[in-house]
């Protein structure tokens, strides 16, 4: 499967669909997608293959991590990002996929902000804060 950016200059490549896919209603989230959420899926980091130029953004999380997202520096698209809470992998959005798939959030997180119009149908957990 393959992620890409808006103008395609930045790109990842996955080995398929993950149940591992998470919507976070944090604000941190909802600035970087304009969204109230943003919805990724998780795969090991040597299991996501990026070709292209990428810019990265570090910022601090609420939990007192970091998050890095890797951006193309034409278009301003956010195609993968990593933490050093769960060091080892790496999240791509939902959104960046090229192909429609049928990958659903299985857990919603940071409920604390989130929009009360929203409801994640297909969370199995849910947390107000990030997953412990």
């Amino acid at each position: 499967m393959k992620a890409q950016c808006q103008c395609g200059q930045l790109s990842v490549s996955v080995p398929g669909e993950t149940p591992a896919v998470v919507a976070c209603h944090c604000i941190a989230c909802q600035r970087r997608t304009g969204s109230p959420f943003g919805v990724a899926a998780y795969y090991a980091d040597d299991q996501v293959v990026a070709t292209g130029v990428s810019k990265r953004f570090e910022r601090p999380t609420d939990l007192g991590a970091t998050l890095e997202n890797y951006f193309c520096p034409q278009c301003g698209s956010t195609v993968f990002f990593r933490g050093s809470k769960n060091a080892g992998v790496t999240g791509v959005p939902i959104g960046a996929y090229v192909e429609p798939h049928t990958m659903a959030p299985i857990r919603s997180v940071w409920e604390q902000s989130r929009h009360r119009w929203v409801t994640i149908p297909t969370a199995q957990q849910t947390f107000e804060k990030g997953r412990p």
